[in-house]
């Protein structure tokens, strides 16, 4: 089929149509540069579902249609108004189906952007009811059917506004995401130091141990630990290096305490037998679900513990934020309002003890 496509985009272009057909999935679609239809836009490059299948007849008929629409476009009396009830009343699916390989089109396909789509997109598109054609009230029922300024919501305003811009619905979804941020979470319950420490003494199975002391020492998340330079770790490297196939690329994380590299026997790398030829999301879910099973705490949340650690350390937020894989903004955000008055008390103590630390002027009394 795509050679009948081909010979007809070729005849097209010969004959300077300017649109060209495509095919996603099993349906045959027009593809050229057509006036906005909300009329608030230039006019760039758009998709005209012809509601045809990709077979023989369906090329024919597209071919046909594609010269006509060349035809109206040549003479400047191109209107929607044929091709939008057409349009609106596909299925949600098959806008899904468009709009995910419209994602990858405009992005590398990597482990990161399948996180993403799987992770925050996909999660709110399983909502929509596929087999409805897609219209604002069913966009807008998913976004009302969410808590009120929580994450989910937000999420939800994120990745609906992106289906409804893509598929030129007249949906405003500004204003709809409430007032969610990390500061309206409840603080969690970090665990403290010495119990970090303790439960590294308690797993039995040596390869989960050393996941477990990776992530108490360097903060990572848990797919990043099946993604590092092993062989820097093992010649005795401290700073390790994160491989670029993670969530934020390439970078080098400080231990933080140096003494747990030595104390948890780190530099003997011993990795569990865990199927890393799979997406982050996955490989960090299945070691998310071992260690659960074998801590008091939520295995994230030695993360969380490493960045307050460094806040006590005195480590600069700009260089905590760059080793934990985050913008300066996040980790303000997302840590600053979790540290206890224990935190800052040493933080404090820690500064003003130093002795080469600035000193009040001298005050003269007459």
């Amino acid at each position: 089929m795509d050679g009948r496509i081909n010979q007809a985009n070729g005849r097209l272009k010969s004959s300077k149509v300017g649109v060209s057909i495509q095919a996603i999935g099993n349906r045959l679609y027009l593809q050229a540069t057509l006036p906005s239809k909300s009329g608030d836009r230039p006019a760039h490059q758009q998709r005209i579902a012809l509601g045809v299948m990709a077979n023989p007849a369906g090329v024919s008929f597209a071919e046909k249609e594609a010269r006509k629409v060349g035809v109206m476009l040549a003479e400047n009396s191109f209107t929607w108004e044929k091709y939008q009830k057409q349009t609106r009343s596909e299925l949600i699916s098959d806008w899904i189906t468009r709009f995910e390989t419209h994602y990858f089109t405009t992005r590398e396909r990597t482990d990161k952007t399948e996180t993403t789509w799987k992770g925050d997109y996909l999660k709110i598109l399983k909502l929509l009811p596929g087999d409805q054609p897609l219209s604002v009230d069913v966009l807008r029922s998913v976004i009302d059917a969410t808590p009120i300024n929580s994450k989910t919501r937000k999420r939800a305003c994120m990745v609906i506004g992106a289906l409804s811009k893509f598929a030129e619905l007249p949906l405003d979804v500004q204003g709809l995401a409430g007032n969610y941020s990390t500061k309206r979470t409840s603080p969690r319950e970090i665990p403290e130091d010495a119990l970090i420490a303790e439960c590294w003494g308690k797993f039995t199975n040596p390869a989960w141990q050393w996941v477990y002391g990776m992530l108490a020492t360097y903060g990572l998340r848990p797919h990043e630990v099946f993604r590092l330079n092993y062989d820097a770790i093992s010649s005795g490297a401290m700073v390790i290096e994160v491989q670029e196939n993670t969530k934020t690329g390439f970078r080098r994380v400080w231990p933080c305490y140096p003494e747990w590299f030595e104390q948890f026997g780190l530099s003997q790398v011993i990795l569990p037998q865990v199927n890393v030829n799979r997406a982050n999301l996955e490989v960090g879910r299945a070691a998310s679900r071992y260690l659960t099973n074998h801590l008091p705490f939520k295995p994230y949340d030695l993360r969380h513990a490493w960045a307050i650690r460094t806040l006590a350390f005195g480590l600069d937020i700009t260089l905590a934020a760059q080793q934990m894989g985050h913008s300066v903004q996040t980790h303000s955000e997302t840590y600053h309002h979790w540290i206890s008055q224990d935190v800052h008390q040493r933080a404090f103590e820690s500064l003003m003890l130093r002795p080469d630390r600035p000193l009040p002027p001298i005050l003269h009394f007459e």
